[in-house]
């Protein structure tokens, strides 16, 4: 894919490997609205053009970095395609990019997402921007660790965590804010190991924080639409962790990528047949 970086924009040509609206529909961010995007303490507005896409951004480098803009979708989607069960769902889901948002942000926001729906999620963090965040303008930055340390577990349940707000008031006691993103150099076992160590944290949380934090593709996460892929497409199994273990056997390095093409699919009204 070809791109240009300018100024804080970005200029993408050709429409083959990105499409905006099948990244943010995926299920690994929830800062967003419409064609924006937040991430840590930058935004960014994407518009559709004629030959591709044009990012308006606070930091033209972060989000070529934000978007994986250097990794090479097309030959990652032609080695997926041999397998029959990825081929429509790479079809329908052509212009999917696994995002590298920043590590805490993505940590405190699959906590928050646990047993979450999408409004709700973003209706809390949008909370706790507003409440926490450094005030840029025209959006709020994320909260920074020491913001969010310095707040009562009340706080998170007055903008609506309930469960979780205890949760979260333990995490940030329990982490190490430097410690995080040093473990990003961790083999994925051992950094899953100590994620699910913290408060809030299981298996599934954690391989989404892997995949979408700390941008390890050796990772599945299984949620229901996974669950019920699996289901339909292999056999009946209900123990997430089997299911987990066989899709990154089969899938490999390749597991992330595998994984977000068959979530979208999976719960699209078009792959209801």
């Amino acid at each position: 894919m070809k791109y240009e970086l300018k100024k804080n924009k970005i200029i993408i040509e050709g429409k083959e490997d990105f499409n905006i609206s099948h990244i943010l529909e995926c299920g690994q961010i929830f800062a967003y609205a419409g064609n924006l995007v937040y991430s840590s303490s930058e935004k960014a507005v994407i518009n559709e053009t004629e030959k591709g896409f044009e990012i308006d951004c606070t930091d033209e480098k972060y989000f070529e970095n934000f978007f994986d803009l250097k990794t090479d979708y097309s030959k990652i989607k032609k080695e997926l395609s041999k397998s029959e069960l990825l081929k429509k769902p790479i079809q329908f889901g052509y212009g999917i990019r696994i995002l590298k948002n920043d590590i805490f942000e993505t940590l405190i926001s699959f906590i928050v997402s646990a047993n979450n729906n999408i409004k709700r999620i973003q209706l809390i963090l949008s909370r706790m921007r507003e409440k926490l965040g450094e005030n840029k303008g025209d959006y709020f930055a994320f909260p920074t660790y020491e913001k969010l340390l310095s707040v009562s577990e009340g706080f998170f349940k007055d903008i609506g965590c309930g469960y979780r707000a205890g949760y979260l008031y333990k995490v940030l006691r329990q982490m190490d804010i430097k410690e995080i993103y040093e473990w990003k150099n961790l083999p994925t076992e051992v950094l899953r190991n100590k994620l699910i160590a913290l408060s809030g944290i299981g298996p599934k949380v954690a391989d989404c924080i892997l995949l979408f934090g700390y941008g390890k593709q050796d990772v599945f996460p299984v949620d229901t639409w996974i669950n019920q892929m699996y289901n339909q497409y292999y056999h009946e199994e209900s123990n997430r962790n089997i299911i987990r273990k066989e899709l990154t056997e089969e899938f490999g390095n390749l597991s992330g990528y595998a994984q977000q093409y068959l979530f979208y699919w999976q719960r699209s009204a078009e792959n209801k047949e």
